[in-house]
């Protein structure tokens, strides 16, 4: 079942079927895809795809292969049986309980594969009073707790659109849970499902700030804790109309900061050490840095050799691919005319695959059916 593509990283060997879907489950098999394995996606046999699967534009399917299946139709629904069969891994993000009316559900797939990892994504989870509602990414987000820090005292708070909730707490999650349950699986012989709830994942990944909550350094109260009150931590707009983020939480790093501004001996900045003193502060450094344009202030900073001052520019995706750091580590590449960042994390010994095609509709059907026919001959 692996091409010569899937030969590379240290997933490759690994062999996943994924059911199509959209959100949390298409960008984890992305991820397996990038660390070398064969994802095989199962498309839904159509004559007009959803728009929202992007086509060209889906990242999300890069490196993938694709299968164009009718899972209602028997000798389709023995296709994707006998792939499932052949898979370490199983990828779904539908709503509960489609699985199990295609027939494609975990009792029949494990029977069919009984070391099988089954991994299900959703937003609310398997179980619970919302298992069947709709739902999208800021719903889990705002529901779980995860979305309550993402803003001043005095506006609404909106989180990162997709990456606290459907891409943070649901399409990592899963694949760290599928990932830990083929271990088992390949040590037990044993296979299990993974439920993968975008808003239980999320909640977990307050838990560093709820360390701090509990400590008393990030109270409920917005505008009043360690990451969202003080003046050195924030987003201040320049002269140019550009932004310009500070993150100088320790206090030898708000002294380096000061020293290159020239504001070490200011007395509003230099005593403002206590939450009530926050806001002044930052009105004032917001007044001072809207002086002059982010570039001035970055190239100060460059030439005083503040590079512990934690300021860097906000920058826009199409901006950030052409940073000098970003560029350096080839962070973000085109890849036939599509802007995207390339496989994450790095590995010595066995780097992910290069930056692979996005797949047509059902450009490898044919193929996966003729690979299937051989294994029955077997």
């Amino acid at each position: 079942m692996r091409t010569a593509a899937a030969q590379q990283g240290p997933l490759s060997g690994v062999k996943v079927v994924e059911f199509a879907a959209l959100g949390p489950a298409p960008f984890c098999g992305m991820l397996l895809a990038d660390m070398g394995a064969d994802v095989v996606l199962v498309q839904r046999a159509s004559t007009s795809p959803d728009p929202l699967e992007l086509g060209a534009h889906a990242i999300v399917h890069r490196g993938k292969r694709a299968l164009a299946l009718n899972l209602k139709d028997p000798d389709d629904h023995a296709t994707a049986l006998a792939l499932v069969a052949q898979s370490d891994i199983l990828i779904e993000g539908l709503r509960p309980g489609v699985m199990e009316r295609l027939g494609l559900g975990p009792e029949a797939c494990l029977a069919a594969q009984p070391a099988l990892v089954y991994g299900r994504m959703t937003g609310w989870g398997q179980s619970g009073p919302l298992a069947q509602h709709a739902g999208h990414d800021l719903n889990y987000a705002a529901l779980s707790g995860a979305a309550w820090w993402s803003a001043t005292p005095h506006s609404a708070p909106l989180p990162p659109p997709t990456l606290v909730g459907d891409l943070g707490g649901g399409a990592l999650y899963l694949a760290m849970g599928v990932l830990a349950a083929l271990l088992h699986a390949r040590s037990s012989g044993q296979g299990q499902v993974v439920d993968a709830a975008i808003v239980d994942g999320s909640a977990n990944l307050l838990n560093l700030l709820l360390s701090l909550h509990s400590a008393g350094l990030q109270p409920e109260a917005r505008g009043s804790g360690l990451l969202d009150g003080p003046w050195w931590y924030g987003l201040y707009r320049c002269a140019d109309a550009q932004w310009l983020s500070v993150a100088a939480v320790e206090p030898h790093f708000r002294a380096e900061l000061l020293k290159a501004l020239d504001l070490s001996e200011d007395p509003v900045l230099r005593d403002a050490h206590r939450p009530s003193q926050w806001p002044t502060a930052r009105a004032h450094l917001a007044q001072i840095l809207s002086s002059q344009t982010r570039e001035h202030w970055l190239a100060l900073l460059q030439a005083r050799g503040a590079h512990d001052a934690c300021c860097t520019p906000l920058l826009a995706p199409s901006a950030a691919a052409a940073h000098p750091h970003l560029q350096a580590r080839g962070t973000y590449v085109e890849h036939q005319g599509v802007l995207q960042a390339a496989a994450a994390p790095r590995f010595e010994h066995t780097p992910s695959r290069a930056l692979a095609d996005i797949p047509q509709y059902d450009q490898h059907g044919a193929q996966i059916r003729a690979e299937l026919q051989a294994q029955r001959r077997l």
